[in-house]
Formats: structure tokens, sequence, C-alpha cells
């Protein structure tokens, strides 16, 4: 994949940030073994009830049999929040007399138990139960801090082990979540091209190229995976492993979020705050990404115009805007507001800068648009056939909080995505009328 000694032509020095990925059936009979290469001899196990359920038992009857001894804790609840409070149950519960962290689970799981190892200072491995996100070999955590979603720059977990007997019996919406946490990098890779352009971003084609390939191996296994069956199962979880170890490789998330990861990130602030029930953040991701591939068609349409954008930008109240996130957001969106007043991205001259590096390279802007994305009619065929929501309406989110969506998704991290160059070119508030 990359040496481990030489640079990339990016410059940077890609290391493998996982130190083996176990894959295959009946993969979990090799935990006596990772364990004791990694020098540990009592784990803490880690889970919540369904994953306990799935993969629990049969991993302490594993150990048992191996003479191994294990300690742990199983979160009461059949969904985890991935918040303070998670956390600090993982915490206090946590066995002082265990060496080493064994995550069984997930997304929210795998999130806690890297915390968990890094604050222990343990090593750690993730048991596999769903091929339903593309971070467990993800450096960071995707948790709720006071009331805002933000990505923790964690760790890696040491060994990271996808028993298809065990990955293939996930419910069928997590199934469909991991297709669309993957349907997401059709766009991560367009913005990561387009701000690299623009702002002078960092940017790794081979980093790229190797999401490409992994999408690519979830969508041509797309229909087997429904199936459940364990070839393409595997290919599906590899695909998503990749896709966590291209953020790591290119130390930010850019490989594998954009805007469609922010709609999902603003919907979940929003049933934080107001107490409502989110859907999976992948099925989440899938609906943005069918959003944004409409936007970028309009966007593909228009030509800049500078007299536009600079009325646009002039007739821009930020204390009006933020009144407007306060009311939609509530107390999460204070964080946003704390991050424009380091950020500034609101800047007349800065504006003026970009815009004149837009106008410059509008048909390059194009260009990558048609190159990385797919025609949202084809992408809306293929997650209807696998069962996946294509509208924000069949995720219970009416027009206008999807058009306010859109518009905030530009404040809620230092990354330009496609609401950040839409209120760039003065078509921000157009494009959002359009949903």
């Amino acid at each position: 994949m990359f040496s481990d000694s030489v640079p990339c032509a990016c410059g940077k020095l890609h290391r493998d940030p996982v130190r083996e990925v176990i894959e295959g059936s009946g993969a979990l009979e090799r935990l006596p073994e990772l364990i004791a290469r990694l020098g540990a001899a009592k784990p803490f196990l880690l889970s919540d009830r369904n994953t306990d359920e799935a993969a629990g038992a049969r991993i302490r009857a594993i150990l048992g049999d191996a003479g191994i001894s294990c300690s742990g804790y199983m979160f009461p609840e059949a969904s985890v929040e991935p918040d303070e409070r998670a956390v600090g149950a993982a915490v206090m519960h946590f066995d002082r007399s265990c060496d080493l962290i064994l995550g069984v689970g997930s997304g929210v799981i795998n999130d806690i138990g890297k915390i968990l190892s890094k604050t222990a200072g343990l090593p750690y491995i993730i048991a596999g139960t769903a091929p339903s996100m593309d971070g467990y070999a993800s450096a960071t955590s995707s948790m709720a801090m006071d009331g805002l979603k933000v990505s923790l720059p964690i760790r890696c977990p040491d060994v990271i082990i996808g028993d298809t007997e065990v990955l293939k019996d996930a419910p069928a919406r997590l199934l469909r979540a991991g297709l669309g946490d993957m349907l997401a990098k059709y766009v991560s890779i367009a913005e990561w091209r387009i701000a690299h352009l623009i702002t002078g971003e960092y940017y790794c084609e081979q980093v790229a190229q190797l999401v490409r390939d992994a999408l690519k191996r979830c969508v041509d296994n797309a229909e087997g995976l429904l199936c459940r069956d364990e070839a393409a199962v595997r290919a599906v979880f590899d695909g998503l492993v990749l896709g966590g170890k291209a953020m790591a490789y290119a130390g930010v998330s850019r490989p594998a979020s954009g805007v469609e990861h922010y709609f999902s990130h603003i919907w979940d602030m929003r049933a934080l705050e107001y107490g409502m029930q989110a859907e999976l953040h992948g099925i989440q991701c899938a609906v943005g990404t069918l959003t944004a591939v409409k936007l970028y068609e309009q966007v593909r349409t228009i030509r800049p115009d500078r007299e536009k954008a600079a009325a646009y930008v002039a007739a821009f109240s930020y204390d009006a805007w933020a009144a407007e996130l306060r009311r939609f957001l509530g107390r999460s969106a204070e964080s946003m507001i704390a991050l424009e007043a380091k950020e500034g991205k609101y800047d007349k001259r800065k504006h003026a800068e970009r815009f004149a590096v837009i106008e410059e390279n509008w048909d390059k802007v194009v260009r990558i648009l048609d190159e990385e994305l797919p025609a949202s009619k084809d992408l809306e065929r293929m997650m209807r056939a696998v069962g996946l929501p294509t509208s924000c309406a069949e995720l219970g989110i009416d027009r206008a909080c999807a058009q306010m969506t859109f518009r905030a998704t530009k404040d809620i991290r230092d990354k330009y995505v496609l609401s950040r160059l839409a209120w760039d070119l003065g078509v921000l508030d157009e494009l959002a009328a359009s949903l």
C-alpha cells in the first residue's frame, strides 16, 4: 500500500495506523494469539446489549477455552449515545487489573473503546459486529460533546477483527448504514480536490485513489451485502476499513467526509438538543450524499458572477445568521459561533481572494465534479435497490429543516465544502430553496 520509509509524492510519510486486520470466517478464533502478541493477559471487554449478544458470549467462550480470564462492562442500553456520559461510564467501570481493551461492536463502541484505550494507556482490539461505518481504522472518535458533534483525535486500534460469520448476521439497517457511509466518499473526494484548488489545502492523490478503490468494492458488492453473502460482506468490511485508514494516512478526515457528513452531524445535533431520535449515521450520510450530488448538478450549470457574489456578501449579516443558528440548533450553535470567531470565513477581504481563485479555476472545478460524482439518477437508483432512503422527507425531515440544514453545514467545521462554495458564489439561498 505505502512504504514505511519512502515519502509519498504528496510529501508525507504514510504509515499504516493499524498493526493487523484479521478478516474472514472464524477470525475471532485468533483472539488468544493476538492478545498474547500484544503482550497482554487479561482483556477488558466493552460492549452494549446488542453487540454482546452478537459476539460477546462467543468471545468469552473462546478466551475461556484458552485459559484467558477477562473482565468488562456492557452498556445496559441497546443503543448507546456517544457522549460524555457514556465515556464516563466506561472509565468508571474499567477494571484496572486488565491490560488490554477489547471492544465488541461497531461505531459507538469502537469510538468509546479508542478513548478508553488512550486514557488507560493500553493496547486496543476491536472485534467488529457490523460493516456499518468506516471508523474502525480511523484515529478519531466521533462524539457528542457540549451538544456539538466533534471528531476527537484519539488513536487507531492495534488490531481490527472482522469475522464474517458475525458481520453477515448484522441487522439490515446496519448493513445499509455501512454502504451509506461509503457512498459519502463520492462527495468527500470531490470536495477535497476542490478545497485543494481553491484554498491550497493539503491533498494526496494516492490516498484519494485508495478511497475510490474502496468505494468501488463496496458499490460492486452492494447487492451481495444485503443477501448476506460472506464474500460480499468481507469486501465491504475491507472497503470500510481502508476508508478509515485513509483518514489516518492523510492526517485529516477529508478523504472520508464532506458536506454530506455535515448534514448528518446537524441532524444529530438537533436530535440531542430537542430530544428527538436520529437515524443511523451512515443512512443519514447516504441521504446527505444524494442531496449534495443533486445540488452539485445545479452548481455545474452556473458561471461565477463577481457582481452577484459581492452583492450577496455585502448584504450578509453575521449577527442575523448567528441568531438563526441559535433558533435552529439551540445550545449547540454556540460552538459553531465560537469557531467562526477564530476562523473569520465571512471576512469580505478573504471572500474576494477566494472568489478570484474560483473564477480563474471554474472550469477545473466543474471538471472535478464530472470526474468524481455519479449522476444523481444512477445513485438514486442504486440506493433504492438496496433499500436506502433517498430524501430528507423519508428521514422525517421537512423541507424547511432540510434547507436550514444545508445553510448551516458551512459553519460546523473549518472545512471548505459545497455550502461554503455556494456562499462564495452568492447562490447559497438559491440552492437551499431547491431542496
